[in-house]
């Protein structure tokens, strides 16, 4: 396997720039290939057609990359902010600058839209803008001296080497969004990519290393997730995790840092829900719950899954939104559908164990409730209406292009209904009344609540969760000060 994969019979190959697509992992400044010569097939969901191979890295090599963090760890944090910012600020242009051929690895091995996968990018790339200029500006409370001729001091210092785990759903974003906030605090990191979506790590790091990003400061290492991650949980020299993904990994991961009491960053389940009361704009609640069920398929921690809607509306609401959903494209990522394949078999089996088990108990299928004839990885857009609280697909996340809706007539029931799970990420309220929008913001045991709209994430604000849905918080300052120690310091003149 050669260091640039000519990638003959891939449509990898048919890239403007085929050097963004990386087969070995970058350690230490260099492309570094298993030493047993291990491989991982990437293939493209929407056909299971080939895409490349990348290294399966073993243990040695995965604490080879902390060691190379730790060497570059001591340089990196002393360097003035606005040079960190400056590496930072470069990667950002080269994103930009390669917005194309990004997004079309994105697609060919995700499967998301294409036009998706470029708001990706620039969602991805905004990290790096938005943490090239906060990494000057550190917040630090300042104290005021207790005691007689003493001076106090408050500092904030990077933690140390950070490790990074990423999921598939979001390849480029959830890369950018740790790895600059990390640099920007003066961290050194290791990241580890999904093995489904490795090329897009892959090629950030190809970009780093044109950004001029000294070796060692940044390593992405590809392989099998226990194999690579759990040498990182067991170093000491890793002082902070970072994970997104499930509630049951996050748990696992969770207990594997104990020994080494590492700062943790978890973003975790979401299964939000998408609550519409009497007085909302029933349109508008329509148009919204279309954007926030089917965006990436589906596949995203910030979808609606349950549906609660006001007895006023739930016939309206039922009627319109199955038809808009119904309306929804299906198709491979590069031709721009409204709906791509889910990312493997798993996915798919799970979309149909919800949806037998919510008929079985009771539900009315609206539209959809099947495979789709474009792949075997394709689920036809689906609603079902009258779910019980029972049923699956509102204890469990789905993951997948299925809506679940069900009624209710009593603010505070569905209140409880909807804080009645182990998950807080974000929960969707449809509301014109400005006393409830308040009372619902305060009562969902939620960490975002998202009213009268469906988009809300961005750089500037602090994403994460309550509960089981996570620690900490990603994106704005406090992302940055994720990983950062608070040093205090009092001094006596003498």
């Amino acid at each position: 396997m050669s260091l640039h994969q000519s990638l003959p019979g891939s449509a990898l190959a048919d890239l403007d720039d085929p050097r963004l697509v990386r087969s070995f992992s970058y350690i230490g400044g260099k492309w570094t290939a298993a030493e047993d010569g291990e491989t991982i097939p990437v293939t493209d969901p929407s056909t299971g057609a080939w895409l490349g191979d990348v290294a399966s890295l073993g243990r040695a090599e995965s604490r080879s990359a902390v060691d190379a963090a730790d060497a570059a760890y001591w340089d990196w944090s002393r360097r003035l902010p606005q040079e960190r910012g400056a590496y930072l600020r470069r990667l950002y242009e080269l994103m930009l600058a390669h917005k194309e051929d990004l997004a079309t690895i994105m697609v060919l091995e995700q499967g998301k839209p294409i036009s998706e996968a470029r708001g990706e990018i620039d969602y991805a790339a905004s990290f790096l803008e938005f943490y090239a200029e906060e990494a000057r500006r550190p917040n630090v409370e300042s104290v005021t001296s207790h005691l007689p001729d003493a001076e106090v001091e408050v500092w904030r210092e990077p933690v140390g080497v950070a490790a990074l785990i990423t999921p598939w759903n979001f390849p480029s974003a959830m890369l950018t969004r740790k790895a600059a906030a990390a640099l920007a605090a003066g961290c050194t990191v290791v990241a580890h990519p999904s093995s489904e979506t490795p090329f897009s790590a892959l090629a950030l790091a190809e970009l780093a290393e044109r950004a001029g990003i000294p070796a060692g400061v940044f390593n992405v290492v590809t392989g099998q997730p226990a194999t690579v991650v759990e040498p990182w949980c067991a170093d000491k020299r890793v002082q902070a995790l970072s994970f997104t993904g499930s509630t049951e990994i996050g748990r696992l991961l969770y207990r594997q840092c104990a020994d080494t009491v590492k700062t943790l960053i978890l973003e975790l389940g979401g299964h939000a829900p998408f609550i519409v009361f009497e007085d909302a704009d029933i349109d508008q609640a329509v148009e919204e719950a279309v954007k926030a069920k089917f965006a990436t398929s589906g596949q995203d921690c910030l979808g609606a899954n349950r549906f609660f809607i006001h007895d006023h509306h739930y016939d309206a609401f039922c009627e319109k939104f199955a038809a808009a959903t119904a309306a929804l494209t299906v198709g491979q990522g590069m031709d721009d559908p409204d709906i791509g394949p889910l990312m493997n078999a798993a996915a798919v089996a799970k979309q149909k164990a919800h949806v037998a088990d919510a008929l079985d108990k009771g539900a009315r299928l609206l539209t959809g409730g099947k495979g789709h004839d474009k792949g075997p990885l394709f689920y036809q857009p689906t609603v079902l209406a009258d779910v019980p609280d029972d049923a699956l697909i509102l204890r469990e996340e789905t993951f997948g292009p299925v809506a679940a809706i069900t009624r209710f007539t009593d603010e505070q029931d569905v209140t409880d209904r909807a804080n009645a799970l182990d998950y807080g990420l974000v929960a969707y309220l449809h509301t014109l009344d400005p006393r409830r929008i308040y009372r619902m913001s305060r009562a969902l045991a939620f960490g975002m609540v998202a009213v009268n709209r469906t988009k809300v994430t961005g750089a500037p604000i602090p994403f994460g969760g309550m509960k089981q849905s996570g620690l900490g918080r990603e994106g704005a300052r406090m992302g940055m000060e994720c990983f950062t120690e608070i040093k205090y310091v009092c001094r006596d003149w003498g």
